[in-house]
Formats: structure tokens, C-alpha cells, sequence
């Protein structure tokens, strides 16, 4: 794996599998905003490394995707850390019958996958994850610790 700091943005390249904890303690470290969203393509490593993040936290929670339960909490040494799969999330009333705008109301940390579904909910800043799989079952990974959510290109698959 290769690693490198640009002026916003964290990179790591040829990311394999057994990398994945020191890419999340790394991510961890750097985080400047609570609401982080992850962008990917299905099946490109999301919830992989949001149970890395899980697990860099400290909670002995098993990472998982919360795909059917849409929201799972966390609890570690530092507090509360909520993982979200809004994939299955149809529309913005059905994020606000869920209470979605009080997970990113900036009190803990919150990792988002697919957030394209409730960018309506999300702070005006965040950090982003975004994954590109690479050959050979690796993956590039930038982490930019603050953006505006103006600035990402949604992907609306």
C-alpha cells in the first residue's frame, strides 16, 4: 500500500484487504467532521471498511452492513458511532420517519453509505470517502476530511 497526504486529501493506493486497519486508524486520526460519507460503486468495499472503522474506534461491536436495519450504533471508548446504509431509503420522508436528521445533528460521528439518498439531511460540511477498485482485488481510497457537500458529484445510481 502506498500512502500519501496531499493538501485535502489522504490517499491510499493499491489498498489490499490486509491493509484495510491502518487505512482506518488513519481515517480515523485526520477526521475533522462528524457526518462522513462514503462513495462507491456497489460492491466496491463500503462496508468493509466501515467495519474497519468500527473496529479502529474501539468498540467490539462486529462490523456489518446495516442494509436492512439502515442504522447501527457503535459504542466505544470515545462515545457513539453510527454506520448507515441508506441504500433502501426511498425517499426524504422516509429518512425523516426514521428521526434521520437527529444521527447527523454533529453530536457523534456518523459513516454514510450511499448519502446521496439523504444529502438533503447532511451538514454543509463533511468528510468523504471515496473507493475505486483497482486490479488484482485492490483498491484506491482518498479520504477528504472536509468538503462541502456542494462540492461532491453525487452518484445517483
Amino acid at each position: 500500500m502506498q500512502f500519501s497526504k496531499q493538501n485535502s486529501c489522504i490517499q491510499f493506493l493499491d489498498v489490499a484487504l490486509a491493509d484495510l486497519p491502518e487505512v482506518a486508524r488513519k481515517i480515523l486520526e485526520a477526521q475533522k467532521c462528524a457526518v462522513n460519507v462514503l462513495d462507491a460503486p456497489m460492491g466496491s468495499g463500503k462496508t468493509t471498511l466501515c467495519a474497519e472503522l468500527v473496529k479502529a474506534w474501539g468498540s467490539e461491536d462486529a462490523g456489518s452492513s446495516p442494509t436492512f436495519a439502515l442504522i447501527e450504533e457503535h459504542s466505544g471508548p470515545q462515545g457513539t458511532l453510527y454506520h448507515v446504509d441508506a441504500y433502501r431509503i426511498e425517499d426524504e420522508d422516509e429518512a425523516y420517519g426514521l428521526g434521520f436528521e437527529e444521527y447527523v445533528d454533529e453530536s457523534y460521528p456518523v459513516w454514510i453509505e450511499w448519502a446521496e439518498r439523504v444529502q438533503s439531511f447532511l451538514p454543509y460540511t463533511v468528510g468523504r470517502v471515496v473507493i475505486t477498485a483497482q486490479e488484482n482485488s485492490l483498491r484506491n481510497i482518498l479520504f477528504y476530511p472536509e468538503v462541502t457537500t456542494a462540492e461532491i458529484p453525487w452518484n445517483h445510481e
